[in-house]
């Protein structure tokens, strides 16, 4: 088996792969994260694609790893752990992390990584109205944006807002006074659309702008949020989005991720951050 890097090219084969584990055909998120990150594959003798990974640089601080994947004829064989391991030399000391299933979550505590927080997955029609808080982002609000979000998470993800901008839905912003002091998006995804990122000023601006998104999408709508947020699952569940699927938010190593976390309400994707 030889580890090769991934481009937009290898989509389907990526595709394919993720059928083989049952899941979705994400074909908008796969390509996202293709073009916008570095994709690293395994290959057998024959040349076909056998285990994937996917890592998104945010400036020199922090990296996200996603899309990890082993076919199903492979597995148990350590694979996993070679690509990984592989995936992390790349990262060059920054501080990585990613979201795990309870199937992945053991392999990457042996590989160093820890649980940072439980995350519950929402999903449901929205049951409640508009706020009317916040207002449609525009290309000039980029800027204002990034540096919010650079602010809240500690390292620099104005290339992935910037293409954010056209992969997103929409994207809307909430102000205090002339000042960006939120902004929220939702992209469409197989079968819902998906609310996210969402960063906020405190947990009622969060609603707000969550509810001025999701009010407009007229079928199932999904956020991630971490289960130590009690009252935004509560107020979530209450308006048709329940708590389904569990995942975890990992870290590598004993570094905290940088940033303001008391404003990061939900991720663009589990992928991403």
């Amino acid at each position: 088996m030889i580890i090769r890097e991934l481009t937009p090219d290898d989509l389907d084969a990526c595709l394919r792969l993720a059928a083989d584990r049952q899941w979705s055909r994400e074909e908008r998120k796969w390509l996202f994260l293709l073009q916008g990150g570095e994709g690293y594959g395994m290959v057998d003798p024959g040349g076909e694609l056998v285990a994937t990974a996917i890592l998104t640089r945010y400036g020199t601080r922090t990296a996200a790893i996603s899309m990890v994947l082993v076919a199903s004829r492979h597995g148990r064989q350590g694979l996993g752990g070679r690509l990984i391991g592989h995936v992390l030399d790349q990262a060059r000391g920054a501080t990585v992390f990613l979201n795990a299933t309870a199937t992945g979550r053991p392999l990457y505590e042996r590989l160093g990584f820890r649980v940072t927080s439980p995350v519950a997955m929402h999903l449901g029609t929205f049951t409640g109205q508009a706020a009317g808080a916040s207002r449609p982002a525009s290309p000039e609000d980029l800027k204002a944006i990034a540096d919010l979000d650079a602010e809240v998470v500690g390292a620099d993800r104005s290339a992935l807002l910037t293409r954010l901008f056209d992969f997103a839905e929409q994207i809307r912003v909430i102000e205090d006074r002339g000042v960006v002091t939120g902004y929220a998006g939702m992209w469409r995804n197989v079968g819902n659309t998906v609310i996210g990122p969402v960063i906020a000023a405190d947990p009622a601006d969060a609603r707000r702008l969550i509810a001025d998104l999701a009010s407009q999408v007229g079928g199932p709508a999904r956020i991630e949020v971490e289960e130590g947020r009690r009252e935004l699952a509560e107020w979530l569940t209450g308006h048709g989005m329940a708590a389904g699927m569990r995942t975890s938010d990992m870290v590598a190593g004993t570094d905290p991720l940088p940033g303001d976390r008391s404003r990061y309400f939900a991720p663009v994707m589990s992928a991403l951050g």
